[in-house]
């Protein structure tokens, strides 16, 4: 299916897109604004899902426009995307990378950009 660095080539086909590390992570960001993220599992996020199996593979989190983008796109793709409660009232999805389409990542990847980059950016772009 899809990796991270698939996920970051289709990043910085995107205007302005800067990659970093935050929080020892590594982020993809829009004039200085995160829209994507590695997101590992802590040892919280482990403890609260409890007996819940564990996605497995790498995880990205990316910003959505608002909570009825963010439950837009986890019924949309239920397969690979997912929340966790540390997410709850946060506009932003996780997605299982290693079972995500190319076309949902990029589809994701790109609605993420529009909800984080600024007007003069996005003007050419149909949300």
């Amino acid at each position: 299916m899809s990796t991270v660095d698939e996920a970051s080539v289709i990043a910085h086909q995107l205007d302005e897109v800067t990659e970093g590390t935050r929080r020892g992570n590594r982020t993809w960001f829009v004039a200085g604004k995160a829209f994507m993220w590695e997101r590992p599992f802590t040892k919280a996020d482990l403890k609260r899902r409890g007996d819940v199996t564990q996605p497995s593979g790498p995880i990205l989190a990316l910003s959505v426009e608002d909570l009825d983008d963010k439950q837009a796109a986890l019924a949309a793709h239920p397969r690979s995307f997912f929340t966790i409660s540390h997410f709850d009232g946060y506009a932003a999805v996780l997605v299982q990378v290693d079972r995500a389409t190319k076309r949902e990542l990029a589809e994701a990847i790109r609605d993420a950009w529009l909800a984080s980059a600024p007007a003069r950016l996005t003007s050419g772009y149909v949300r």
